[in-house]
């Protein structure tokens, strides 16, 4: 078997960008525009419930932290603005963090608004789980495990996990007829 390609990604690091994904309407957007693609900022409005001027102070400053950049080669007039995410996904290494109080503090807040974002998205799914087909019901799973390991084996877990989620997303195939957006979320921490 061979291994997946990596997913186009961008590493975040310093403070400002860590601060700048904290924000639970930047997450939706930059996962709006990595899921449904390149949109204008109406669309986004639309599709996420905001105000236009308030997507595109988002939007600048997703794309000042190299999160976004805008798409003029999509637009059908000059007042059209399109933006598109720049990556498929983002990267960062939480106990690099730790070495600077302040990379430390606003990598905390971006994982809490993360966990919150994943929290909401998984309420709005058992909140519309009966409106769907019953094989997308009997396809889906949510469970939990307490295991006992030792760090390394923690790391060797976390890193599987890595590569299944990085093989079925170079698997998936957006262009079939029944193919939809899944969301995989998965943690495997030390329990507190």
């Amino acid at each position: 078997m061979t291994s997946p390609s990596p997913r186009p990604g961008v590493h975040v690091s310093d403070p400002s960008g860590l601060r700048a994904l904290a924000h639970p309407l930047r997450l939706q957007i930059i996962g709006s525009l990595r899921v449904d693609g390149p949109q204008t900022v109406g669309m986004l409005g639309e599709r996420l419930g905001a105000a236009p001027g308030s997507i595109s102070f988002h939007l600048t400053t997703l794309a000042r932290h190299g999160f976004a950049e805008k798409a003029p080669e999509l637009a059908r007039d000059g007042r059209e603005r399109w933006w598109r995410a720049t990556a498929e996904r983002t990267t960062f290494e939480p106990a690099d963090l730790r070495k600077d109080p302040t990379q430390w503090a606003a990598g905390k807040a971006m994982r809490q608004a993360i966990v919150q974002q994943y929290a909401a998205g998984q309420l709005a799914y058992l909140e519309n789980e009966g409106t769907l087909d019953p094989s997308w019901i009997a396809a889906a799973t949510m469970g939990d495990e307490a295991i006992w390991l030792t760090p390394l084996q923690l790391r060797e877990l976390s890193d599987e996990l890595e590569l299944l989620a990085s093989r079925w997303q170079s698997r998936g195939d957006r262009d079939a007829s029944d193919a939809q957006p899944v969301h995989l979320i998965y943690a495997a921490f030390r329990r507190p």
